[in-house]
């Protein structure tokens, strides 16, 4: 198994609890993203750069990916292309994505897009993200413990 990071957008805490979890279990953790993000010095942690570009790093983890591999992403697109090539998918909110729940989630994604184009939907009316609390990390540590032995 290898770790596989959506690392544009995973939270400064996440991404500590993903080395110190890769450190611990000997698993190799591949952080990706279109810019460089600090990691420090150890074989088991790879930082891999992509191009700019709409998807350039989902892309490249798809390509990549092996069955039985694990992501860290909260992409739903990316998250239903992994789990068709066989492999694991778990958000930074520790929220396991699986056939039996992402297409209902995909399903909702979509439904909220066209709601937003089509101008039914306010920009006012959408709520954004809630902030990464400590009821977020506690999710996410149970998760990766789980997931990675």
């Amino acid at each position: 198994m290898q770790i596989w990071v959506d690392a544009d957008s995973v939270p400064l805490i996440a991404k500590d609890l993903i080395i110190k979890t890769a450190e611990r279990t000997q698993t190799k953790a591949i952080f990706v993203a279109n810019q460089p993000i600090k990691l420090r010095k150890s074989p088991l942690l790879v930082m891999t750069v992509v191009p700019s570009g709409f998807d350039k790093a989902d892309d490249y983890i798809v390509e990549q990916i092996q069955p039985g591999d694990l992501a860290i992403t909260s992409d739903i697109p990316l998250a239903n292309d992994i789990l068709d090539k066989g492999g694991m998918v778990l958000t930074t909110r520790g929220v396991v994505y699986d056939k039996n729940n992402i297409k209902q989630k995909l399903n909702m994604r979509d439904f909220m897009d066209t709601m937003r184009g089509t101008g039914v939907l306010e920009l006012q009316e959408m709520s954004g993200q809630k902030p990464y609390g400590d009821r977020d990390k506690k999710a996410f540590a149970d998760g990766l413990n789980k997931l990675v032995r």
